[in-house]
């Protein structure tokens, strides 16, 4: 009869499959990503999807993000009025009403003041919780608000 001998590198990889298979089957490894959406509304600026401000920005699909990350999204906003602004974001309309809880919305232009006719591009950052809960899909209101 032969021995068969394993070196130490595959007795290694085939315990850490095992205590991986193991974790799964007992459902502490999850993978799970949350379909979204979100809806924007401007107040006293224009929300754009392209640089030249042709091109209304009025939805995002976030897409599928899994517990523990981000998704970013650009848009660009305009002064469309004669004096200058400071933009301000808010969100509204959280669907189910405790996403929230799960979710975090920010980007990179509170309170920049943006002089009349100005356009400039902003980063919104939609980041997960790395634990949602029964959460599987979300929806919420962007609002986008230039105050004189």
């Amino acid at each position: 009869m032969t021995n068969l001998k394993l070196s130490t590198g595959a007795i290694i990889a085939l315990v850490a499959t095992g205590i991986f298979l193991s974790l799964v089957t007992a459902g502490i490894i999850v993978t799970q990503t949350v379909p979204s959406t979100g809806t924007i509304t401007a107040v006293n600026v224009g929300v754009y999807s392209d640089s030249q401000c042709t091109q209304n920005c009025t939805n995002i699909s976030w897409g599928n993000v899994s517990p523990g990350e981000t998704a970013t999204q650009t848009v660009y906003v305009k002064n469309t009025g004669n004096v200058p602004v400071t933009l301000t974001m808010t969100t509204t309309g959280w669907s189910p009403s405790n996403a929230n809880s799960y979710l975090t919305l920010t980007w990179n232009q509170e309170n920049t003041v943006l002089n009349a006719g100005q356009s400039i591009s902003a980063t919104l950052t939609l980041a997960v919780a790395s634990s949602t809960g029964s959460l599987t899909d979300f929806s919420f209101t962007i609002i986008l608000t230039g105050t004189e």
